[in-house]
């Protein structure tokens, strides 16, 4: 999904944001899940994306390039400038990409939906039990 990076000095710095990866129990622990996140991001680069923004654990996106988001200069929504984001990271698709994208990211408001929503989509799908992984927001 199309995010902007509001700059400090005032402009805007397009990126790509993404995820989270999910792979079947079944196929887990094959590769499955690094080659999908490097095929992606070989796309994004091809139709033109200078970089991508996710929240996720860098254990899994360092393999493919992701640094934390703050090495750029970028900080993470309402959050302060200093705080603790060791979820958000970043990769440049195009080396320098981000050498004046110094500012704040926004989530896109698109990820946003009503819970009562999610609730009646989760509806649809077979119960299961919710699990809280490492590198899990909430």
């Amino acid at each position: 999904m199309r995010a902007q990076i509001e700059n400090d000095d005032g402009k805007k710095t397009d990126v790509l944001t993404m995820g989270p990866i999910c792979i079947a129990n079944d196929f887990k622990r094959k590769g499955l899940g690094k080659m999908l996140l490097d095929y992606s991001l070989e796309k994004a680069a091809e139709i033109g994306f200078g970089a991508v923004l996710i929240e996720g654990n860098i254990a899994f996106y360092g393999k493919s390039g992701f640094d934390y988001a703050k090495k750029f200069g970028i900080s993470y929504n309402d959050l302060a400038k200093n705080a603790d984001t060791p979820f958000f990271l970043c990769k440049e698709l195009k080396t320098g990409y981000l050498r004046n994208a110094h500012g704040v990211y926004r989530t896109p408001k698109a990820y946003f939906i009503e819970d009562s929503d999610v609730e009646e989509f989760d509806k649809t799908f077979v119960p299961k039990e919710k699990l809280k992984l490492a590198g899990q927001i909430f």
